[in-house]
């Protein structure tokens, strides 16, 4: 994973306020090789692992409702490059057409299958593919969709410097996200004006602070997250340190 020449990035991300974030990273050569040889050992053993588990949800999906296995929606990661993430399909077909592109608890384009995946998070293991192809990275900003992308601020474009992740702090602190769009009249509003911001934040942190030793923390956080573990914004310094 090696870095762009800050003139070959797009003129859009080439930002007095990126540039701080570029300049950091720049000089962690070793930590972004070393992430990227991760992701592809790791993601390939894991794929091959859990092979049995992708079949039956693949059934269970099929047989369930009618569409594909996968949602396919585009979504934004490095240089801002657009591309169809690998998601289990958990709602309805065409759902994203039905209504906000971010969900709320009780939603009712959620299929019964869905439920059960999303309850045990594993709509995200297919992202494993997205990984392994470099689309992606375990330990990254969550891929916005094109439209939320389009409401960045000048210093939220540093988060395109990497690929877009599976995990990070904020995923980890936000993980009930949809429970805090519930009582929201407009979602899409209130996450853009409230929740991403707030997100970015601890994005952005993480890239100033960014290690591959950190990476690593982060996703046996994520472990004890999905396990139960609950994580407060005010502990998350004292966590990573």
């Amino acid at each position: 994973m090696v870095l762009k020449k800050w003139e070959d990035l797009p003129a859009e991300m080439q930002t007095g306020e990126a540039r701080p974030y570029y300049e950091l990273l720049s000089r962690k050569k070793g930590s972004l090789i070393c992430k990227r040889l991760f992701d592809i050992v790791v993601s390939l053993i894991i794929l091959i692992l859990l092979s049995p588990v992708f079949l039956i949800l693949a059934i269970a999906i099929k047989v369930d409702t009618n569409g594909p296995v996968f949602y396919r929606q585009v979504r934004v990661t490095q240089y801002g490059k657009k591309f169809r993430i690998f998601k289990f399909r958990t709602m309805v077909q065409n759902a994203d057409k039905m209504g906000s592109h971010v969900t709320v608890s009780n939603d009712a384009r959620v299929t019964r299958v869905g439920k059960l995946i999303r309850k045990c998070r594993l709509d995200e293991i297919s992202q494993l593919i997205d990984i392994l192809r470099g689309t992606m990275t375990f330990v990254g900003t969550r891929p916005e969709a094109v439209k939320y992308v389009e409401q960045y601020t000048p210093e939220m474009m540093a988060t395109l410097l990497l690929p877009a992740g599976v995990t990070s702090m904020a995923s980890i602190l936000y993980k009930d996200e949809e429970k805090l769009l519930d009582a929201a009249v407009d979602p899409d509003r209130v996450y853009v004006q409230e929740v991403l911001p707030n997100k970015m934040e601890y994005n952005l942190r993480a890239i100033r602070e960014f290690s591959f030793v950190k990476d690593i923390k982060v996703m046996f956080m994520t472990v004890l997250a999905v396990m139960g573990k609950e994580y407060k914004a005010e502990k998350q310094k004292a966590a990573m340190e």
